[in-house]
Parts: C-alpha cells; structure tokens; sequence
C-alpha cells in the first residue's frame, strides 16, 4: 500500500481524538536540529479539506485486537485497515514539517498484537524523530493502557504531552462495551505519569539538564452519549481526575454511531451537551467552582436553555446583587457574563477609584447579563433588578412552553461574546 493511501486511511480513523488545545511546552531548538514548540499558538486541528493544518494528526495503525462497540477501528468492523511503519511516520512528519505544513504530531495507534509491543512501535517512531532527524517540534502521543512503566517512561521522555483515554465515564459501561480494557490498566498509568512529571520537575530544579518527562502534562478523553451516566457523573469523574492526576486538559466527545450493536444509542446525542460539559469543564478549573455545585441529583443534567454559570447563579439569588467595588475576586468570578480577564481588570482598576457601570463599559466588559447581577456604588443597572418576572419566561422556556422569549438577559450575541465562547469564559 502507497504511503499517500495508509495516510488517508489513518488521518481519517484519528479524527476521533480530541485534541484541540495550545501545546503547553516550550521546547526550544538545539544546534543541527530543526524544529521547536512554542508554548502557544499551536492549533490542533485538522481539517477534512486540510486547511489551516499545523499538527499532523495519524494513527500509527488502525489494525486492533480489541473489540470495543463503540470504537470504529474494533477488531470486528469491516473496516480499511493500513499501517505505518516507526519510519514511514517519522519521515512523513518530517516532510510536511519541511513544507511548513505543520508544526508538531499528534501520534496514536490501535492495540496491535499486545500494548507493550504497540507502545514499542510508538517509541521507535519518536525515537527516530528526536534521534535521528533532531525534531524539536512539539510531539503529543497516547499511551497505550496496560502497557508496561517501563514503555511509559521512554514514551514520557520523547513526548511533550502525554495521553491516556478514560473513553467510558463508568467502569460498569467500560466492562460492558470494552471488556478487554479495566479501570486498573487506564488509571495506572495515568498515575505513574503524574509522579513522573513530578520527579522529573524535582530533578530539574538541582540538574538544569536532566531529562525532561513529558513537560506538558497529560489529558485524557471520554465518549459522551454512548452509556447512560449524567451530566453529574461525568462533571464528578472530570473533578476527581483533575483533583487526582493533576490533567491539564479532559476532553469530551459526543458518541458517534458506528455499529449496529443494539446496546448503544442509535443516534448522536446533541452536540449541545458537549458544549455544556467544556462550559462546566472550565468553570471547574478556573473560576473555583465544585461539580457539587454545580448539579445534584435533583438536577443531574445541564439545562438546554442556559449555561451552567447563569443557571447556578438564577438558582442562587440570594447571593447576588454584588457590589463590584468591594466584592472578592473570586464572587466576581461567579457574576454571569464576567470572565476570568473581566474579573481581574475590575479587581486592578478599583485599586484607583471606585467603579461605575460607564467604568465597565470603557474598560470592555460586556454588561449584557451581568449588570442584573452586580450594583456600583449601591446602584444597580438602571433600576432593574433580577425580579421573578424576569426568570419565570426562562423556566418556563426551559420547560418547553411557548411564547416566551429570553428576554434582554439573553440579547443576540456581541462580538465580545462569541470571542468568549470560543475562549471557554462564561
């Protein structure tokens, strides 16, 4: 099989990894070698047409011994199958490198005979590209659960970030749909990751040139709609990882009908919960918010309607309005509409002076729902305050009544906000 068709076969069969996000590392270039990784401004993302491709994306191969249902490279799919050699890969990434095509890889394989002798091919194909060719480029490749601590280590120490797919939010559907994978083997090495990266931090601190182990971090990703936990399971499990693993990043990606097991959702769940989760995701690890807090077994599922930071704040009026000039940093951070940048240009600003909503608006923060929230000097935004009639026609909208609008607390969105829905700031 000619290189160009393996890498058709496998930059498609990759596209269900989720892996949009800045490289996090700054590994800088050394004499006779070529490339190196900004700390940011590396995208992600590949698409179908190819545009705007900074970081190739392949699996290593999509041959699998495994045969988990909700997995479109499964041993039992009548699939394509193809696979790279450790060489085909490394000089393939070199060449779009070469041609400006790229600025890192995203490496990933199937399970091909066992995940000790998959996790060597992985090592081989870094191996050759660190070694051989001088790549200094950034490098995130997935681990392979079940694989030895010892392939883990060199896989650590040739990658910038690392990788180890939790896929099911639920050991109970994980036995189910992929019983060849346990909780034990994915979580394993998750931890030996995160002790990893902290000696390795502790040996850099005596020894400027020690070896570097995976100085990014390592993120994980879960399949979202194939199995029935709720919006809570999923937030309390992403708590605990973050909380557990020190991830730098969890990624949720709806579930994709590919088979015909009866056991799995006939169709996609909405990509609407998808987003809600990334919402919650960031509200976690930025604006000092609990899962907790967020749903409950009353409420287990995020609104279709409002997003989790408005709909934990309509639930919690007591709380508000906050007076900005005096409020902490981190009340600021629960106001609707003020994100993380808003929250710490009010806090430096009224060190100077005290703030008036015409201060806000010069200073660019979108007062669009956070002016019902938040009072100056003892005033509210043009006398209006949150008031009952202001939230009945949203919970009715929620309930699926008609005739009811959102009224001004959910206008058309700016400019300001569509930027901050693309930033993750709610």
């Amino acid at each position: 099989m000619e290189i160009r068709e393996k890498l058709k076969i496998l930059t498609d069969a990759a596209k269900y990894d989720a892996s949009c996000c800045s490289s996090g590392s700054a590994r800088k270039n050394i004499p006779g070698g070529i490339g190196d990784a900004a700390a940011c401004g590396i995208c992600h993302t590949f698409t179908a047409d190819g545009r705007c491709v900074s970081l190739l994306k392949i699996l290593l191969t999509n041959y699998c011994v495994y045969d988990c249902q909700y997995c479109v490279n499964r041993s039992s799919n009548d699939v394509k199958r193809a696979a790279f050699t450790p060489r085909e890969a490394a000089e393939l990434t070199i060449e779009f490198y070469r041609r400006n095509y790229i600025e890192g890889l995203f490496l990933s394989s199937a399970v091909v005979k066992n995940p000790d002798y998959t996790m060597e091919l992985l090592i081989n194909a870094l191996s050759i590209l660190r070694n051989e060719y001088r790549f200094n480029g950034y490098i995130h490749a997935k681990s392979i659960p079940g694989a030895s601590d010892e392939l883990v280590t060199r896989l650590g120490l040739l990658a910038d970030r690392m990788s180890v797919n939790i896929e099911l939010p639920s050991e109970k559907s994980l036995n189910e749909f992929a019983p060849q994978k346990t909780k034990k083997n994915i979580l394993t090495p998750m931890r030996q990751i995160k002790n990893t990266i902290t000696q390795s931090k502790k040996e850099l601190a005596v020894y400027e040139h020690a070896p570097v182990f995976a100085p990014a971090g390592q993120s994980t990703q879960m399949i979202i709609g194939a199995t029935p936990e709720t919006d809570m399971n999923i937030l309390l499990l992403t708590e605990g990882l973050y909380k557990n693993y020190s991830l730098k990043r969890v990624f949720y990606s709806s579930y994709i009908p590919i088979g015909t097991n009866k056991r799995l959702p006939a169709a996609a769940p909405p990509l609407l919960r998808e987003h809600r989760l990334y919402q919650a995701d960031w509200l976690l690890r930025y604006y000092g918010f609990e899962a907790r807090e967020l749903l409950d077994e009353a409420r287990p599922n995020f609104s279709n309607i409002i997003d989790p930071k408005c709909e934990w704040a309509l639930r919690h009026l007591e709380q508000f309005p906050i007076e900005i000039n005096s409020a902490p940093y981190e009340m600021i951070l629960r106001v609707p509409g003020i994100g993380v940048r808003s929250a710490k240009k009010i806090v430096r600003a009224r060190r100077v002076s005290r703030l008036s909503f015409e201060d806000l608006k010069r200073m660019r923060i979108s007062m669009k729902r956070a002016k019902y929230f938040v009072t100056c000097s003892g005033r509210t935004y043009g006398n209006m305050w949150l008031r009952q009639e202001i939230i009945t026609p949203m919970t009715l909208a929620d309930a699926g009544a008609e005739g009811f609008g959102q009224l001004s607390l959910f206008d058309e969105p700016t400019k300001g906000d569509v930027v901050k829905c693309l930033t993750g700031e709610i």
